[in-house]
């Protein structure tokens, strides 16, 4: 597609994918939607990205961010059935973080019907130079349809200057623009009206059910080899909950060794990753929270960690899930989270997956898995410790290999030490 052109989009349902080609100096890049009613959001829970996953109304969706050989996918459902009447537009767009625009190569976006696979619409953009966000391209409604345009807006004052002109606040101030600089960002224009103080004075208490709400955060963690680590605390995730997601994708292009085990990997539609932890309490208390033996935890009492269940998609929207209590914080001496292989395949060749710690209050922490080079099926991806009531998280993304007659529980428990006796075990 040609900037400004627009097809018709006759899918109920579709997947709004923005990819970009990795490489040195090459920022992160993020996709998000907003869903607009005459050009502007309803509300601050109308913009859809890595804070703000799921559209309350379930329409919109942000499905997470894979890497596929070279390139990087980030991508959204949009189930266009189920949004709301008042809303006539959903913006796509992508924001760069730690860079610009100009250095990103391959940037597009392509609309593929959910149901089928068929690309309904691609725009390929070309012409960015200094731009942070970019409105990549529209999904309207015309005549009682859906039509995608290819827009190819950019902006140089990153996501929270693109969320602001549509009406989002945030927790994080915008760049102001060139043209004009703005007093402190309000979201109504201050009533100012002549009244006398008498007839004012029943209006001024305010219901503390009229509190506004707090605004969007942007703000966002990412761990790399070279900064492995972050303090959840001094992130704001001091208390609430911790969600933890592992999504991944498997790809069919394989090379050397790992030629006949990723073939078996894409040939099985039923790849079924365990997401899993290993803990121990600050009382000494140690043990596991796994689907085999149906050992899923609990929130409110010890461990205070809970396996939501058993996913076998992969999808950011549900993927493998455990939730962690941070108001219990005290009560946690440290908590290695991993993955092992249950059925499917024999290893993580060619299982490409993202791990995103989302603190109830506080920005989410994320990080991609490396390459697996080895004959893995247990990977160590994150290690919580307790460091004097701080609690820090390390990226770990190491592939274990399970030696014979032994299982992916006793290969993690003998490499972190947790000194642990095992039995069998089935889901």
């Amino acid at each position: 597609m040609q900037k400004g052109t627009n097809v018709p989009v006759a899918a109920a349902s579709v997947r709004i994918e923005l990819g970009w080609q990795q490489g040195a100096g090459v920022p992160d890049v993020d996709a998000s939607a907003l869903l607009l009613s005459s050009g502007k959001v309803r509300s601050d829970g109308d913009l859809v990205f890595y804070n703000q996953p799921a559209h309350a109304s379930g329409a919109v969706r942000h499905d997470g961010k894979n890497p596929q050989g070279g390139a990087v996918v980030d991508a959204l459902s949009a189930d266009l059935h189920r949004v709301e009447g008042d809303v006539d537009q959903i913006v796509v767009a992508a924001s760069a973080e730690g860079g610009n625009f100009g250095q990103v190569s391959g940037l597009y976006v392509r609309v593929v019907d959910s149901a089928g696979g068929a690309e309904l619409a691609r725009f390929e953009s070309t012409d960015a130079t200094v731009e942070t966000a970019f409105v990549l391209g529209e999904l309207y409604r015309r005549q009682g349809g859906w039509k995608f345009r290819a827009v190819g807006q950019g902006y140089q004052s990153g996501l929270a200057g693109l969320a602001t002109d549509f009406g989002i606040s945030v927790d994080e101030p915008a760049p102001a623009p060139a043209a004009a600089p703005a007093p402190p960002a309000a979201p109504e224009p201050p009533r100012q009206a002549p009244t006398p103080p008498a007839q004012q004075q029943p209006s001024a208490p305010a219901s503390p059910s009229a509190a506004p709400p707090e605004p969007v955060r942007l703000t966002k963690v990412t761990l790399t080899k070279e900064a492995p680590s972050v303090s959840l605390t001094k992130q704001g995730g001091t208390s609430g909950s911790l969600r933890v997601n592992l999504n991944w994708q498997v790809h069919k292009q394989f090379s050397g060794w790992g030629r006949k085990l990723g073939k078996a990997i894409a040939a099985h539609s039923d790849l079924d990753l365990d997401l899993c932890a290993l803990f121990e309490l600050t009382d000494g208390r140690k043990g596991v929270v796994q689907a085999l033996g149906n050992a899923f935890g609990s929130l409110h009492q010890p461990p205070f960690i809970h396996l939501d269940g058993d996913d076998r998609t992969g999808a950011v929207s549900s993927g493998e899930n455990l939730t962690v209590n941070l108001d219990h914080a005290r009560d946690l001496r440290r908590i290695l989270i991993f993955v092992t292989i249950y059925e499917g395949a024999r290893s993580f060749a060619s299982v490409n997956g993202t791990v995103t710690l989302q603190p109830q209050h506080g920005a989410p922490v994320e990080f991609s898995l490396d390459e697996c080079t080895v004959a893995s099926n247990v990977c160590a991806l994150a290690l919580i410790t307790n460091e004097g009531g701080d609690l820090v998280v390390h990226r770990e993304a190491r592939y274990l290999v399970t030696q014979r007659g032994s299982s992916p529980q006793r290969t993690v428990d003998a490499a972190y030490g947790w000194g642990m006796q095992w039995t069998p075990g089935r889901k």
